[in-house]
């Protein structure tokens, strides 16, 4: 499969991008490599590492992490431009791809990030590996925004969820594309004449819990957990609350740019019931992912196949 340029474009999806691990390595399985791969967010963040030659390390971070150790890599911040700085996850990124540059990596790689305040869509292909991911993944608000070059740039999910274009941008002649939010492509349809009745007495009750929780002694972490991730009697959180608006967003954004620019071939993990933070369900996502190749790798190999016949073909024509 020398003859004919594959692309991978690996989406956002936070925490369902593990996901991407157990896609790349039935791929490589199944005797497809990629010569090119464009990554969002998470996507960036398998994809660089798949790049950089680390992702039998980022699969081994993903399977030890515990509802916990998600816990322990929050380093909360209330000052700054995000809930989150990403120091530590910061230092762990540059622990699995050091100080590796893209430009060096075997092969080629772009990291998509979103730039503040022009909303242009900014595409790295040179520089360190590890701020290139960090830009790619820095979701508005929660995490703080990284500046390269004079920009300040935020997760490239918002102008380019399933970075196709890029791929072909890079020469990429057959792209394989990874949409981790497939199962929410039944959402958003309008809900007319719905009769919503207010519940006053909800929100005295959660007002009164929180009153109470407070009055009770719990430490400023507990409380800041409860107002990020909900005080359950399933009252979302502020996180729950932004990652659903960026995900609304986003999901209506790919569909339009997968209408525009489709690629070659599609793999869709079935990741219905995974939330965007269930970090900790590594294993599971992971082979989800390989269950989603399995059902389609027949008729990408015989796409692949076919197209390396026709540029043989061409190729003997020409010559």
């Amino acid at each position: 499969m020398d003859h004919l340029k594959i692309g991978l474009a690996l989406g956002g999806g936070a925490a369902r991008g593990w996901s991407h691990i157990g896609v790349l390595k039935a791929l490589d399985e199944a005797g497809i490599r990629p010569h090119v791969i464009a990554g969002t967010s998470i996507g960036a963040v398998v994809g660089g590492c798949y790049a950089a030659g680390h992702l039998d390390d980022i699969e081994a971070f993903a399977r030890e992490l515990t509802v916990r150790r998600v816990w322990g890599f929050l380093d909360f911040n209330l000052a700054g431009t995000g809930l989150i700085t990403g120091g530590r996850l910061t230092e762990r990124l540059i622990a699995t791809v050091g100080g590796q540059r893209i430009e060096d990596l075997g092969i080629g790689f772009t990291a998509v990030a979103t730039e503040i305040g022009t909303g242009h869509e900014i595409w790295l292909t040179k520089g360190r590996l590890a701020n290139a991911i960090r830009a790619s993944y820095a979701l508005p608000g929660i995490f703080k925004p990284v500046k390269i070059k004079g920009r300040w740039l935020f997760d490239g999910a918002l102008v380019n969820p399933v970075p196709i274009s890029v791929c072909r941008a890079m020469g990429a002649r057959y792209v394989i594309a990874v949409n981790l939010n497939f199962d929410l492509s039944a959402r958003g349809t309008l809900a007319p004449q719905v009769d919503f009745e207010t519940e006053p007495e909800v929100e005295a009750a959660s007002a009164a819990a929180q009153i109470a929780s407070e009055k009770a002694g719990f430490n400023a972490r507990r409380l800041l957990q409860r107002q990020l991730f909900g005080r359950g009697e399933n009252v979302p959180g502020i996180s729950t609350v932004m990652i659903e608006a960026f995900n609304i967003v986003q999901d209506r954004i790919a569909r339009s740019r997968l209408a525009g620019d489709p690629p070659d071939a599609m793999i869709s993990p079935r990741l219905h019931g995974i939330n965007l933070f269930d970090f900790h369900r590594a294993a599971e996502l992971i082979e989800l992912g390989r269950r989603a190749v399995q059902r389609e790798i027949e008729t990408i190999q015989q796409e692949i196949a076919v197209r390396e016949k026709l540029g043989q073909l061409h190729t003997e024509a020409s010559a």
